[in-house]
């Protein structure tokens, strides 16, 4: 990476970190041109560079949190020797993921950026692609190998994540599930529905 490309990363990195500052702190509704700027020290142009608009942002601020996420998901399934194991490890590694981290999820979970990421659908599906790649090479693996449910790859993915989205969400919304509780008893239930 040349020097200035280093420096427009660090730019980017700056704006993003001082952007999820602002959205732990004041919410969808803080989170303002005017408001990242101040906080970043990075001009609006600049912003505008590299990241095209303000939904922009919000987008690349949720892109980064799904990597990281998928990454822990990825070293979990690299630990695991079956499937069952796997698919468990995935919920609870997920769960706790968004306990740790409750602002970033709350923002990749929300309303704004799910309008947004199907509104860029075409532009961010190399992307996802390439992220989910690996989940779902582990998931086409183990039904190869008759350990998980004969169903379409899509379908397997949307019911393991599926639920576990679904409690995430509730959870960063109403708080009115007990986490972990859900993380002991979902991946068993979870697991049922995926096994052959």
């Amino acid at each position: 990476m040349s020097p200035k490309q280093q420096r427009g990363a660090a730019t980017a990195a700056q704006v993003l970190d001082r952007a999820l500052e602002i959205y732990a702190a004041q919410g969808e509704s803080g989170l303002t041109l005017g408001a990242i700027t101040a906080a970043s020290g990075v001009s609006a142009g600049s912003i505008y560079h590299h990241f095209g608009s303000l939904p922009g942002v919000l987008t690349a601020l949720a892109q980064r949190w799904l990597a990281r996420l998928l990454e822990e998901l990825t070293a979990a399934l690299e630990q695991v020797d079956d499937a069952r194991s796997g698919v468990q490890a995935v919920v609870r590694v997920y769960l706790r993921f968004v306990q740790d981290h409750p602002d970033a999820s709350r923002l990749m979970h929300s309303a704004p950026v799910d309008r947004e990421v199907m509104a860029r659908a075409p532009q961010l599906r190399g992307s996802q692609e390439a992220r989910l790649a690996p989940l779902a090479a582990w998931l086409h693996t183990r039904q190869e190998a008759g350990e998980l449910a004969a169903l379409p790859l899509p379908v397997l993915e949307s019911l393991i994540l599926g639920p576990v989205t679904g409690i995430a969400r509730r959870w960063l919304s109403l708080g009115d599930i007990d986490l972990d509780e859900a993380v002991r008893e979902t991946p068993e239930r979870i697991w049922r529905s995926v096994s052959p």
